[in-house]
């Protein structure tokens, strides 16, 4: 009987040391950051010799593309032939929940591998103080150059340290002069990145010399879009942080101020409207010329995000204002480019003939010509409050899944490739090319401000291993090659942006680790003698002797807010909102107050709206995908990587990174 027991219990310890094993060497329960997972014994199926399957395999229960991503397929068979719809994936409930036992078993430091060791645990806050210094000695360096070099010119050229204005010899040079409108650009631009940084002397000083000093009574032919989100926003927003009673980010206070920002807004305003006229769409020209109008030989093709992302400004214009007019415009714009998406799938091209209503770029995806015009309609719900805003954005939304989205079902379990959003024909769905570009980069922070932190997650981290790789964003990708397309980076700010609001939504230190990264890369490849520089070439880190406004305007602020967590942006109680360029603006019952609506009504806006989609009910009325209301992340879950090792690892290989 002696022998019997002896056995027992050496099965008996056997089996608890494979029990002790398991949960150590991270073999445990699935630990989603924002759902929980059922445990799964099949796990191990993703894992081969060196990581994660190749990324030829598609998700389970359906085989990838041979020797490519299964995100050359489209999402299901026949999609647009049947007009099938995928359900929209939403958070489980309960996703405020305590951390899963697994974790508080496992615990945080046994069994963890390189990529938990580099991004997991707290950042100190001696290193974030760092950090936070460094970004505003960025921003510092760029802005004082600028000033002593470059002022009253838009922009700054940081190699040769001299000014950039229009250029005057070649009109046809759209890259510069679709921008720049010898209206000192990139001092308007950075106003609310002083305020921000609590700079009260030097923004006291920039705004009384942009009184003082700019004038757009000029010869100057400008992209209406461009003038719109980078000088009309920018004076709205240094306007209302002036005006602000309660002055949160210190005294911005200007003595014996007269509104004299908001006139200069307005009087921009009313130099763009004539780019709304003599349109039979009601879609504007692209380009407007200050002193002139419509120039004669103007183009009749835009982009959907030119025309169709100037409604956050020109509302915010009307509203103080009490002029209906130039949110009018703007709507009527929104209006005309939704009435013309397909009946089919939901999608809106590129580009767009502003007088026959025909799409000339029939291109369908989330990057250039189309990222800001969805961007705006969830902004403009959240500003002004008005429904068919957002049910414009939901139905959007909702399209771009059933259309844009590759990839496995869930971000944080299963097989398959990660999601990815690509570029597709806007009638049929299929998939056009393998390119993504790096203003797509943007719609993470856009998902964390509908609640679709999960699959922003994954598409952030896609963008940055992007960026781990160069040490910068291409402005094209062919993710099929893993190899960029297009080689420059012009010191762009959607990926910050996106790590920034993941931050805020998430609080995990992996996002501070992001941005340490970006701030480290932008030192070391992009600084120049007198600012900083675009990149022409992301492999070989050559320069392009320009420092584009949206520098200071975006790139340093997000970095600077994303280590500064005790900016008035975060603890003063008000809630605040960027628009599109970067610039805040609180959101208030103010802006909510619209005694125009029934005239909008009455010119028959609604139904345009009303086109072919569904119209949900007052109960209904949500964005799709939103997680339950979750004020905070507990304090256990926030030192997990937000995206499992072997995804992240996956990711990498994909990009070429390993």
């Amino acid at each position: 009987m002696q022998w019997r027991a002896l056995v027992l219990g050496l099965v008996l310890l056997r089996l608890g040391l494979h029990g002790v094993l398991w949960l150590v060497f991270g073999l445990g329960p699935s630990m989603g950051f924002y759902q929980r997972f059922p445990l799964s014994f099949g796990f191990h199926r993703l894992r081969g010799s060196d990581g994660p399957t190749s990324p030829a395999s598609g998700p389970a229960g359906r085989s990838g593309t041979p020797g490519g991503p299964s995100w050359l397929q489209s999402p299901f068979p026949g999609a647009a032939a049947a007009g099938r719809r995928r359900a929209p994936r939403r958070p489980e409930p309960g996703v405020c929940g305590p951390a899963h036992w697994g974790y508080v078993l496992g615990g945080r430091d046994r069994g963890r591998d390189e990529y938990e060791k580099r991004y997991s645990g707290a950042f100190p806050p001696q290193l974030r103080a760092q950090m936070r210094d460094l970004a505003r000695g960025m921003f510092v360096f760029g802005y004082d150059n600028y000033m002593a070099h470059a002022f009253p010119q838009d922009e700054l050229n940081p190699i040769h340290c001299r000014g950039r204005g229009p250029d005057r010899g070649d009109p046809s040079n759209l890259n510069i002069n679709d921008v720049l409108g010898n209206y000192s650009l990139t001092l308007v631009d950075a106003l609310d990145t002083l305020a921000i940084m609590g700079n009260s002397s030097e923004f006291q000083k920039a705004v009384k010399l942009v009184i003082n000093t700019v004038s757009f009574d000029k010869d100057s032919t400008v992209q209406v879009f461009e003038a719109t989100i980078r000088v009309l926003g920018s004076l709205l927003s240094a306007h209302r942080i002036i005006t602000d009673s309660k002055q949160p980010f210190g005294d911005m206070t200007i003595k014996d101020y007269d509104n004299e920002l908001l006139h200069m807004a307005h009087d921009l305003a009313v130099r763009l409207l004539p780019a709304f006229e003599n349109t039979k769409t009601g879609i504007p020209y692209p380009r407007v010329n200050l002193k002139t109008g419509v120039p004669p030989d103007s183009n009749n093709e835009t982009c959907t995000a030119g025309a169709g992302s100037l409604l956050v400004e020109f509302g915010i214009l009307s509203r103080l204002l009490g002029d209906s007019t130039f949110e009018w415009v703007a709507r009527r714009a929104v209006k005309a480019l939704w009435n013309l998406r397909s009946n089919d799938t939901g999608l809106l091209g590129n580009v767009v003939n502003i007088q026959t209503g025909h799409w000339v770029g029939k291109q369908s995806g989330l990057g250039a010509g189309l990222d800001s015009f969805y961007e705006y309609l969830l902004k403009s719900y959240i500003l002004f409050g008005e429904k068919e805003d957002l049910e414009m954005f939901n139905a959007a939304y909702q399209s771009i899944q059933n259309y844009l989205r590759r990839g496995r079902e869930a971000c944080n379990e299963g097989e398959g490739d990660p999601p990815l959003y690509v570029n597709v024909n806007m009638f049929s769905g299929q998939l056009m090319n393998t390119w993504i570009d790096s203003l797509q980069a943007f719609f993470p922070g856009l998902q964390v401000l509908i609640g679709d932190v999960e699959d922003a997650i994954c598409l952030h981290a896609f963008y940055y291993a992007i960026w781990k790789r160069y040490g910068a964003l291409p402005e094209r990708y062919n993710w099929q090659l893993q190899a960029p397309d297009v080689l420059f980076y012009p010191l762009r700010p959607e990926l910050v942006e996106s790590t920034y609001l993941l931050y805020q939504a998430t609080k995990n230190p992996f996002y501070l680790h992001v941005g340490m990264d970006i701030l480290q890369s932008l030192e070391k490849y992009t600084k120049a003698k007198c600012g900083y520089a675009t990149l022409h070439h992301v492999i070989d880190k050559s320069k392009e002797d320009r420092m584009e406004s949206f520098f200071l305007s975006e790139t340093c602020k997000y970095l600077y807010l994303l280590f500064d967590e005790d900016n008035p942006v975060h603890k003063s109680g008000t809630r605040y909102m960027f628009t599109t360029e970067g610039h805040i603006v609180s959101v208030d019952e103010h802006l909510r107050e619209s005694p125009w609506k029934e005239f909008f009504s009455e010119e028959g806006g609604q139904d345009q709206v009303e086109k072919s989609v569904h119209r949900p009910k007052s109960q209904e009325l949500k964005v799709i995908n939103s997680s339950s209301n979750c004020n905070r992340v507990p304090d256990e879950r926030r030192y997990s990587l937000p995206l499992k090792s072997i995804y992240m690892r996956q990711i990498d290989q994909m990009v070429g990174l390993i």
